[in-house]
């Protein structure tokens, strides 16, 4: 399927060369996806999708654009490619819209991902059946459970792309997922809600069945009888499970777009320590098995592990060869990959015993940032921390205030890295945070 996919984004980079385009990338692309839902004793939904496709990028007398079909039919792709020319010549001309250097090409690791497993492709009905039954049963064990909605699915991708200027490569992975949700009934009309699930590259490794559904009970049934907490400043435990979305929000401007648009409050701070030094994060496209690993970004530029944040300084951002040239700075990747936060040590119970007091965040209830600032207001569910020990639950709160700031203020993190994501991090301590409550 590889050779087969590369072959057909090869043909078309010569077709658009023929159609007049000076530079062409083309992208080749074939998925099948399965998923199970099951839902209080009942198999609910039942979806197996396949696709293919193909696009474009095409480069026309200092012109760009990106086209996408389905239809990989030779004589249909020649006429498709030809009008696409055609349309990339009506635009307006970008003098930085160029085709990246092929010396960003070299260097590409050897291809020791492990990202595929063969086994995922064996599993059928009976066996997802068996899956869900066994999410159901356990999410169902509790006498409060109002209902449950138990899922598995798995899926198979596979890519390949060719440039003009000799870019050539293909990459395969598969995935496997599965958990449940789980409402209950709390005092009056209160229904809390919890969930678990689990997945990775291999199907092998991943947590008994039985136990992922359990995990999505107990987190449930430890929500009732939630309150607001009082409004206080406090130190706050991220619970390695939310970490992941605190983190996201700290780099979703750690790029040279973000910059370039004036919405970054990176701007002209890379070799600036901005956070605290207990924090680095390392992009590492190249973990094994990893969600988030590759050989090449999409432009093509070999992959390679890159610190972003080293000892609480801002190393390296994510530059594109488009928005580079924009900013005049040195493309390094596109985007990120694996998002790997140096742990430190202890589980959550250790760190809740070295703060003694304060605010365990479980969960985000919406919210958002302001990358320009840093500026954040965000709902949380979680638990008190009296005296190191997990007090009662609390909700319907919010904590507010500009993420630099918070991630100086970063005192410890556990060793309790989560792996079911594609930001890989402990649980994390936070002095000094305002929350609003009763």
């Amino acid at each position: 399927m590889r050779d087969e996919l590369l072959k057909a984004a090869q043909e078309a980079v010569e077709i658009s060369k023929a159609a007049g385009a000076q530079d062409a990338w083309a992208w080749a692309s074939r998925s099948r996806s399965v998923e199970y839902s099951y839902r209080d004793g009942n198999l609910e939904t039942v979806q197996e999708s396949t696709s293919r496709g193909l696009s474009v990028q095409l480069y026309v007398d200092g012109r760009y654009s990106t086209q996408s079909t389905t239809d990989l039919r030779p004589d249909r792709l020649k006429s498709f490619i030809a009008e696409a020319v055609a349309m990339t010549r009506a635009l307006e001309v970008d003098p930085f819209r160029k085709i990246p250097d092929p010396a960003l090409f070299a260097g590409r690791a050897a291809d020791t991902l492990d990202l595929v497993d063969a086994t995922v492709s064996t599993i059928n009905h009976d066996r997802r059946l068996e899956i869900v039954k066994a999410l159901d049963a356990a999410a169902h064990g509790h006498q409060k459970v109002i209902s449950a909605t138990s899922g598995v699915n798995h899926s198979h991708d596979v890519s390949a792309g060719a440039s003009s200027n000799g870019f050539s490569g293909s990459h395969e992975s598969t995935s496997f997922w599965f958990g449940a949700e789980v409402t209950v009934q709390d005092a009056g009309d209160k229904r809390p809600e919890g969930y678990h699930w689990v997945g990775g590259r291999h199907v092998g490794g991943l947590p008994d069945v039985s136990a992922v559904g359990k995990e999505a009970l107990d987190r449930t049934v430890k929500r009732m009888g939630s309150a607001k907490g009082p409004t206080q400043k406090a130190t706050m435990i991220v619970e390695n499970q939310a970490a992941g979305r605190i983190l996201g929000m700290l780099m979703s401007t750690a790029n040279a777009r973000a910059i370039q648009q004036g919405r970054s409050f990176y701007q002209g701070k890379v070799g600036s320590e901005l956070f605290s030094k207990k924090l680095s994060v390392t992009d590492n496209p190249l973990l094994p098995r990893g969600l988030a690993s590759r050989l090449y970004d999409g432009e093509g530029i070999a992959a390679k592990a890159m610190p972003v944040i080293e000892a609480g300084v801002v190393k390296n951002l994510y530059v594109d060869t488009y928005y580079g040239r924009k900013t005049s700075m040195t493309p390094t990747t596109g985007g990120a990959s694996n998002r790997v936060v140096t742990p430190g040590q202890g589980d959550l119970a250790a760190l809740m015993k070295a703060i003694n007091n304060g605010v365990l965040v479980t969960e985000w209830l919406g919210g958002n940032a302001d990358g320009t600032t840093g500026d954040f207001s965000l709902g949380v569910a979680g638990f008190e921390v009296k005296n190191g020990q997990l007090g009662a639950p609390i909700g319907e709160m919010n904590i507010t205030g500009n993420l630099v700031t918070l991630f100086k203020g970063l005192t410890a993190l556990g060793g309790d890295v989560y792996p079911y994501g594609g930001i890989l991090t402990p649980s994390l301590v936070f002095e000094g945070v305002q929350f609003s409550g009763a």
